[in-house]
């Protein structure tokens, strides 16, 4: 059967916007049956959505969907190139019928868009469910919302329906490469080692340009061309699930051995068993070799019985957290930088305070300050002091926004550029929930 091409054109929430659109012309012009898929979920980008949704009942589903679909959506439409995304995240039905409209502003053909649902398992009727997972910490919470990690059968059962685009929730993100694949191949569902190997190659695609080169970029070490247009990958999925990886035309970025090993081994907690909802994969055996400059083929990937359980992602209500930023500049900076966070420190006794001083002590320091205290650079003559709380009550955060800004005339000298801010805090747990509790389905809205 005909290769499947797969090309990514988001990997998280908050991904370029003009990606597609060299995707998209790439799969055009290679002639063979394609998908586009957006992955814009994690767990924080979920928990946020949840937050949106509780605040107005037509929101919740990826804030920029509109602009990741404008420009390519009757281009795909019109090549019979499926999209599908998570971008649904906690309203994948509002999401569908934005996309609808979308469709009706752009005057395209009439587009059938799937909706596929069940892994918000937030309401009433799941709290027994959680109960039995969570124990006694259910009733410590406030939960604000609690999806389950579905599979590529729902995304496989909408292409087969006839969807052009699919809108799903919280999708395991290699399912949405799989799902696709499911559908143009016919695979069985207990095809482990096809299923594994395809899931692999939705593993490699799931972050975008971290597979082509962007996360990669290491100047003068992992040297990358063109990093200002990292193009984004595409997958080439044969019959057996083996895939070569390789990127949209004409675009910056490069696709070799290191580049596949470094997303390859992304995530992997396990290499003889990476856990998804679909197939139990195992990349202990697994080939890369190098065809061709920015095509990669990945062989030897191995599948087992997937798991009886799914993984399920609850957020709640974790309180406020507050902070505020100050820069110091010239000689003294950092003396000065400290100064401030001690008097912070004096003034908010009642609140524990994570102090970092960026241009000196930052990325590697602790809540604790532990590093801070221990590192005494005294030398650094450009920094900004920036100091953080989590309480339960949004006021005690609040002050301390109002006591960095008083830093200004109160001291130390030379303070400035002072930025402040207050947001909700939530806190995440997981749990295992058995996977006949789940009840993945789809949905065909009408056609715009």
């Amino acid at each position: 059967m005909e290769t499947l091409l797969v090309g990514a054109a988001a990997g998280f929430s908050g991904d370029r916007l003009d990606a597609a659109e060299a995707v998209v012309a790439t799969l055009i012009d290679r002639r063979r049956p394609a998908a586009l898929i957006f992955e814009t979920l994690a767990e924080r980008t979920l928990a946020a959505a949840h937050l949106r949704r509780r605040a107005d009942a037509g929101a919740g589903y990826e804030p920029q969907l509109e602009r990741l679909l404008r420009p390519v959506l009757a281009t795909c439409l019109a090549h019979g190139i499926k999209i599908v995304g998570n971008f649904g995240a906690a309203n994948p039905r509002a999401a569908g019928e934005r996309v609808l409209r979308l469709a009706r502003e752009l005057g395209v053909r009439a587009v059938r868009v799937a909706v596929v649902s069940g892994d918000d398992v937030s309401g009433p009727p799941f709290r027994p469910l959680l109960a039995r997972a969570l124990g006694g910490a259910l009733d410590r919470i406030a939960i604000v919302g609690a999806n389950a990690y579905l599979g590529a059968e729902p995304i496989a059962a909408a292409l087969r329906a006839g969807a052009d685009v699919v809108v799903a929730g919280r999708i395991a993100d290699p399912s949405l490469a799989l799902g696709p694949a499911l559908a143009h191949f016919g695979w069985r569902a207990d095809d482990w080692d096809r299923l594994a190997r395809a899931t692999m190659a939705g593993h490699l695609l799931e972050c975008g340009a971290q597979v082509t080169g962007g996360y990669f970029a290491d100047p003068g070490y992992k040297d990358v061309p063109d990093p200002h247009a990292v193009g984004f990958p595409i997958a080439e999925i044969d019959a057996d699930g083996d895939c070569v990886i390789g990127k949209a035309d004409g675009t910056g970025g490069i696709v070799n051995a290191q580049t596949v090993k470094e997303q390859l081994l992304y995530e992997i907690h396990d290499p003889r068993a990476y856990l998804t909802p679909d197939v139990v994969a195992d990349i202990s055996e697994a080939e890369v070799q190098e065809l061709a400059p920015n095509r990669v083929r990945l062989t030897g990937v191995r599948g087992r019985p997937r798991p009886q359980t799914l993984k399920v992602s609850v957020f709640y209500e974790g309180g406020w957290l507050g902070e505020g930023e100050i820069s110091y500049a010239g000689p003294g900076a950092e003396e000065r930088a400290r100064l401030a966070a001690d008097i912070l420190r004096r003034r908010l006794p009642e609140l524990q305070l994570r102090v970092d001083l960026i241009g000196a002590v930052s990325v590697l320091a602790d809540d604790a300050g532990r590093l801070l205290a221990a590192t005494d650079v005294r030398g650094a003559t450009d920094v900004r002091l920036r100091v953080a709380s989590a309480h339960a009550e949004r006021a005690a955060v609040e002050r301390l926004a109002d006591e960095v800004t008083a830093l200004y005339t109160c001291g130390p000298a030379g303070g400035g550029g002072v930025r402040t801010g207050v947001r909700q805090r939530l806190q995440t747990m997981s749990c295992l929930v058995p996977r006949d509790a789940i009840d993945a389905r789809h949905e065909l809205l009408g056609a715009s």
